[in-house]
């Protein structure tokens, strides 16, 4: 019996039941594997235990807490009357304290006297005593009247330089104009058909597979039986929708990735049974895997004599795509588009694995989606094949794509039928826009027209300052993969290597994964063998990987390709040049540690105010040395004060490029003017350390 099988008759989820199955030791991976009969009857009594266990009856609650007795409570308010009635002890009150007298840098003698309460003639004789001579207007610095306050029990401050206002914040960017989706309630998510995509090699029967589960006649109507446009299609299997997307090839496929447009959910591999897997096959296989879905395989063409399906198996196993019969977890399907095949085989798997995936979104509300493919039509205008993504796109609605906008005056299924309504991963053709969007853009539906156009007026004004900006994108260069890396993270370096033989290729990404490292991982996104071409480009710039080429040349399109895709191409011709190119690549996603060295220590003997300039510190050379480039670090007994650079250093009356033990120094310090006698600098210097893979 099948997983997904056994899930029914428990009436659970596959996700649930692997689950079950894996705390039993079972060693099933995907929902299509098999189970003995001894882990169903496992399973199934565990199962048992647990609804038993629900529908136990509650336990009792507890007993309600005795109600107090009319004594208790007697003697309870007796307690509170007896203590209400004691009088509360009086604090004594303290004498009022004079404030301190916060001045600048100076006072003057008529102002002290009154703050003191003294006559100015007892101040002025006090002055006298101290050899200083000052009439009632004169002005005292701060040191002097300190000293004088101090005699009558006053408190003198000196105010400490204001910081400076900081600069006012720069204006915010202007908001980017989207309209991003309204994150939906757990309770408000429904199931929604797959969208699923089918990849591989020219004329190993991807379209004329589609056309058989559609039933229609879709080779016949393109040139010479090659698919030459994208498109969505809706099918019906066991009142189960499944929607597919057939395209050109994998490079559209990335293409529209690259735009932002994550279309699909499941991305099935054709293989014709004879041919097995050819270099497009690969590319197919690798472009799906950089997009992160879910794979499976299907092998055509089993009706032919030459069909040899364990080849392909084989083939399958050398790419990490196992099949699940041989131990794997990928779903391979042997089908055949001629004869039909296989094909009920293929489509229930893939509802299997989109049950497997619980695929959810909301189903009510505005509707939110993605072009897949738009043309100017005779008679119809512009018009759209649109894929929903979520809510329901309904007839009249007001809609914004990209920078256009319209009402939708039709919807238009796969079919040719006239529908009022599409829901979540439905695909249909959209009439009214007023211009044609590109391909893979977002669209979404808002209140009314006045909102829609107003949104795409602000969205084309976005784009026309963009096209002003030089730096709208910049280039995909290793500079700018150093930049963009989070130093939190696991450091991660995409390349796409291409070698001009088999050999070649084997020996590079020998060398390139002997390049160990627990702080930074290579990723190969695709390794092929020939020139670079256009989709290699595309590839690395949905995936922000580099280009690398070993005795391989670009093509024509591939350079018009990266330089409007800002993608960075390396040519090699020799192995160990490409090697230490990567290796010193991926020593620069570390961020050097930085290493502090203590140089010297100074202590403050006297300030010094010199005007607007500030304040400086008279200071003495207690240990080691001081330079103009050293950082400093002021501490005030013991707690650290300021932590900056040094604006001046002076020798008497000189600039001071390092000063010495034992040699006086005047010292100013960037943005801080707070020092005082005794305060101890320390000076150090910070050193760059560049961390080793």
């Amino acid at each position: 019996m099948r997983v997904h099988e056994l899930a029914k008759q428990l009436c659970t989820t596959n996700k649930d039941l692997l689950e079950h199955l894996h705390q039993i030791g079972a060693d099933v991976k995907t929902a299509s594997n098999s189970v003995t009969p001894e882990q169903v009857a496992e399973v199934t009594a565990v199962y048992e235990a647990e609804a038993r266990a629900a529908a136990a009856p509650p336990p009792p609650p507890p007993e309600p807490e005795p109600a107090p007795t009319e004594k208790a409570t007697e003697s309870a308010d007796a307690a509170e009357t007896a203590a209400a009635s004691e009088p509360e002890p009086e604090e004594p009150e303290e004498p009022a304290e004079k404030e301190p007298l916060v001045i600048k840098n100076y006072i003057i003698v008529k102002e002290l006297a009154e703050y003191l309460d003294v006559k100015p003639n007892q101040l002025i004789a006090q002055l006298m005593s101290k050899n200083i001579f000052a009439s009632l207007t004169e002005k005292l610095d701060f040191k002097i009247a300190k000293e004088i306050a101090a005699k009558y029990g006053a408190v003198v401050e000196q105010e400490k330089k204001k910081a400076p206002p900081p600069p006012p914040p720069p204006p915010p960017p202007e908001p980017e104009i989207e309209v991003k989706e309204i994150e939906p309630a757990e309770d408000e998510l429904r199931m929604r058909p797959p969208v699923v995509t089918f990849l591989g090699h020219v004329d190993h029967g991807k379209t004329s597979l589609l056309d058989k589960i559609r039933q229609s006649q879709v080779v016949s109507g393109e040139h010479g039986g090659i698919t030459q446009h994208i498109g969505a299609y809706t099918v019906d299997y066991n009142d189960n929708k499944i929607t597919f997307i057939d395209t050109p090839g994998h490079a559209a496929f990335t293409a529209m990735r690259a735009r932002g447009a994550n279309l699909t959910d499941i991305a099935v591999i054709i293989i014709a049974a004879d041919d097995g897997i050819m270099p497009q096959t690969r590319e197919a296989i690798q472009h799906a895997q950089a997009a992160n879905v879910s794979i499976m395989v299907a092998i055509n063409k089993v009706d032919l004599n030459s069909a040899n399906v364990d080849r392909v198996k084989q083939q399958l196993q050398q790419e990490n795509l196992a099949p699940e019969d041989w131990g794997g977890q990928t779903i391979v399907c042997p089908v055949s588009a001629a004869t039909g095949e296989g094909i009920d085989h293929l489509l229930e798997m893939i509802l299997l694995q989109a049950e497997v995936m619980e695929l959810q979104a909301i189903d009510k509300g505005p509707a939110h989606g993605y072009v897949v493919e738009a043309r100017l039509e005779p008679g119809m205008g512009p018009t759209a094949n649109v894929l929903v993504k979520q809510g329901v796109l309904k007839v009249g609605d007001a809609m914004v794509c990209g920078p256009y906008w319209g009402k939708v005056k039709a919807l238009i299924s796969d079919q040719g039928i006239k529908v009022r309504t599409a829901g979540p991963s439905m695909a249909v053709k959209c009439l009214g826009l007023n211009s044609v969007p590109d391909a893979g853009a977002e669209f979404v539906t808002v209140a009314n027209d006045r909102a829609a156009r107003t949104i795409a007026s602000e969205r084309v004004e976005v784009q026309r300052k963009d096209k002003l900006n030089s730096t709208a994108k910049r280039p995909t260069t290793l500079d700018d993969l150093l930049r963009q890396t989070d130093a939190t993270e696991k450091k991660e370096l995409n390349v796409l290597v291409k070698a001009d033989v088999q050999g070649s290729l084997e020996a590079i990404l020998h060398s390139l994964t002997e390049i160990k490292s627990d702080k930074v991982e290579l990723k190969f996104i695709l390794t092929g063998v020939g020139n670079i071409t256009e989709n290699d480009v595309i590839l690395a710039s949905a995936s922000n990987a580099i280009v690398l080429g070993f005795n391989v040349a670009s093509e024509g399109g591939a350079n018009r390709a990266a330089k409007r895709e800002s993608v960075e191409i390396r040519l090699y011709s020799i192995i160990y040049e490409m090697v230490d190119d990567i290796r010193q690549a991926m020593t620069g996603l570390l961020k050097p540690m930085a290493k502090e060295t203590i140089i010297g220590y100074a202590e403050v003997r006297q300030t010094f105010d010199i005007g607007k300039t500030g304040r400086i510190a008279g200071c003495m050379m207690t240990s080691g040395r001081v330079t103009s480039k050293s950082r400093a670090r002021l501490k005030r007994e013991g707690d650290v004060v300021y932590e900056g650079t040094i604006s001046s250093l002076k020798r008497f009356q000189n600039d001071a490029s390092e000063v010495r033990e034992g040699q006086e120094c005047g010292i100013r310090l960037d943005k801080h003017a707070d020092y005082e006698a005794g305060d101890v600098i320390e000076f150090f210097e910070v050193h760059q350390i560049a961390q080793e893979l």
